[in-house]
């Protein structure tokens, strides 16, 4: 009861309004839904949008920041009673490694499993020093579009293959699973993880955070 309650940040700033409300009227216009379909573009366009971004052959996206952090780092087989190193962990990185037995290590010579890059309004029309940077530290990129207001939304971005099927394996209705769902046969058996989650990305968040790539030079 005498806990103060503080007002939550805003999430965009005044000066985003017109490009914000320019992409949520597109994507609200074009008929998008958020059920599971089987000839779905959103994510599909999403995923291409990021590959060219990142200059990167696979990526998968997730609906939370901490999804796409457990794809990069499962999809490296670095699970419960592993170690990892991390160059700059947050609270929330710290937390979650944690929570699914990780153990982070300061020893130099464990290799950085990914690097992150935050997207948001202010620097949307500047990623490509940043992606540039991280691509050069880490083999899986990490990218959080959560500061862009369309709720929570990351992806991971590689050139292994692996990397993606093991990372898609994570999310019940990924990749393989709707093939599954459609054509009644398992095509990767052996990837299989013992647990999946809930890391679907909604189709209508995918549109938005996609016009909003699409579009970024205009962002200012």
């Amino acid at each position: 009861m005498g806990e103060t309650l503080t007002k939550p940040k805003t999430a965009i700033q005044k000066e985003h309004y017109f490009s914000l409300s320019f992409v949520l009227s597109r994507v609200l216009n074009s008929g998008v839904i958020m059920s599971i379909e089987r000839n779905d573009q959103e994510l599909k366009g999403l995923e291409k949008s990021i590959a060219k971004l990142t200059q990167t052959r696979y990526v998968s996206l997730f609906n939370t920041y901490t999804g796409a952090l457990h794809g990069a780092l499962w999809g490296q087989d670095i699970g419960h009673g592993s170690e990892a190193r991390l160059a700059h962990p947050s609270e929330q990185e710290r937390s979650f490694l944690q929570w699914l037995g990780i153990s982070l290590v300061q020893n130099p010579q464990v290799p950085l499993p990914y690097a992150a890059v935050d997207v948001n309004w202010d620097n949307l029309g500047e990623l490509d020093p940043a992606i540039s940077q991280a691509r050069a530290s880490a083999p899986v990129l990490v990218l959080d579009f959560t500061g862009l207001g369309f709720g929570p939304v990351a992806a991971i971005a590689a050139n292994d293959e692996l990397v993606w099927k093991k990372a898609e394996r994570l999310k019940i209705f990924g990749a393989f699973d709707l093939q599954t769902m459609w054509t009644q046969e398992e095509s990767e058996p052996d990837l299989q993880p013992a647990v999946q989650f809930n890391y679907r990305l909604s189709p209508l968040v995918a549109a938005c955070v996609k016009l909003s790539l699409l579009r970024r030079n205009n962002a200012s």
